[in-house]
């Protein structure tokens, strides 16, 4: 069977688009005819037709995951497990891509070669894992720890993302703030001024000359810092370039640690529940490169990984470039020592992931007061600056 998606219109005459699988497309406006739907377009879905899906959010990845996984822990075949997931799906972009997975298991793929298929939506480590389980006889215990899995790594995505956002939020709001103050209030206050015919204070006429520049040239400033950031945008498509960069973040005191351990506990977890699933080690290896993010780090994965291959063991060799934390080495090193790798790695993935969040938690800590004082500090200036004349005034009346 195939997938096809389609538009049609509804005996009331409202839109409908979805996704239906039939043996042809012949066999697909036959049933749509049967459900009353007036057919205006169909396509195939999936390999076949070249037509890929397009990638999952991380929630929606990780909820497919977790449906599937407790499906087949259930005792349900592959083909009525992805069935039952499509139909729980409330996501159109989901029920599609599991469509095109049940067509191609219908057709007598394996579940790993079918996520092959769709490399923009289920990454190497998916694949790796699900290969791996399918080798083993153990794929619902697989799905279940690749479930896990991507469940913490959401988590940990969304207490960064949320920990970060009070922040942004207030950098905005301070630099709008201050916009309007400079361009709308200081104008409005120095037409008083100027009808006195006095001489200013330096404060209030460096702040009138800041009000006018930027009045007059604000839009080369917009202008230049969106070329400015598309030019380091630009830069980073150079690897030099863009490894300098991750050198000079890993360097910084507070960020650099956190990108390194949000790094580190990628790579555990990854490591963990690959070597955790019968995959090779140098495979698991491979697979973890992919996931850092930082040049640095991946420089010193690739390193590792040729130092295994030639019978380093993987604690030492992921300490030559001293590139990770110690506690993960120490970690790493007791489980090759007692033959508990994968769970020494788990261990060190919660350890990092906990760093993480004590990193993040003390980062917004300290960066909240800077911007209540920074904002707070660029106001008063402002209103000094607006006082000074208006106190001046009072003086020479008197």
């Amino acid at each position: 069977m195939a997938a096809f998606r389609y538009l049609a219109l509804s005996d009331k005459g409202a839109e409908e688009k979805g996704v239906i699988e039939a043996d042809s497309a012949r066999s697909a406006r036959a049933l749509l005819r049967e459900r009353g739907l007036t057919l205006l377009e169909i396509a195939a879905e999936g390999g076949k037709s070249g037509i890929q899906p397009r990638s999952l959010p991380n929630a929606e990845l990780a909820l497919f995951t977790q449906q599937l996984s407790t499906l087949l822990l259930a005792g349900l075949p592959l083909e009525k497990a992805l069935l039952a997931a499509a139909e729980q799906s409330e996501n159109p972009r989901t029920r599609s891509v599991v469509s095109v997975l049940r067509s191609e298991i219908m057709e007598g793929q394996s579940l790993g070669q079918a996520l092959a298929k769709l490399p923009a939506v289920f990454g190497p480590l998916y694949i790796s894992l699900v290969k791996a389980g399918e080798q083993s006889g153990h794929l619902d215990t697989v799905m279940a720890r690749l479930s896990d899995y991507l469940v913490k790594r959401q988590a940990l995505q969304q207490k960064v993302t949320l920990a970060l956002a009070y922040p942004a939020v207030v950098t905005v709001v301070a630099m709008l703030v201050v916009v309007g103050l400079m361009t709308y209030v200081v104008p409005q206050v120095v037409t008083v001024f100027a009808q006195t015919k006095q001489t200013l204070p330096l404060l209030t006429r460096m702040l009138v000359a800041s009000s006018d520049f930027l009045r007059s040239w604000g839009w080369a400033l917009g202008l230049g810092a969106a070329l400015a950031g598309y030019g380091f945008w630009r830069a980073l498509q150079n690897s030099s370039f863009k490894r300098m960069v991750h050198v000079r973040l890993l360097g910084m005191p507070v960020i650099g640690r956190m990108l390194r351990s949000i790094n580190t506990a990628r790579m555990a977890s990854t490591l963990a529940i690959l070597a955790g699933s019968g995959v090779p080690l140098l495979n698991a290896l491979e697979t973890a490169k992919g996931l850092v993010g930082l040049l640095p780090m991946q420089e010193a994965l690739t390193e590792a990984t040729a130092r295994v291959r030639e019978g380093v063991p993987l604690s030492r060799a992921l300490a030559a470039r001293r590139q990770f934390p110690p506690v993960l080495i120490h970690l790493i090193a007791s489980g090759e020592a007692s033959g508990t790798l994968a769970p020494m790695l788990e261990r060190a993935a919660e350890q990092q992931q906990q760093e993480v969040e004590r990193r993040v938690a003390t980062f917004t800590t300290l960066m909240e007061p800077l911007l209540i004082l920074l904002m707070g500090g660029i106001v008063l200036v402002i209103v000094l600056a607006i006082m000074l004349p208006i106190i001046d005034m009072n003086q020479m009346v008197r």
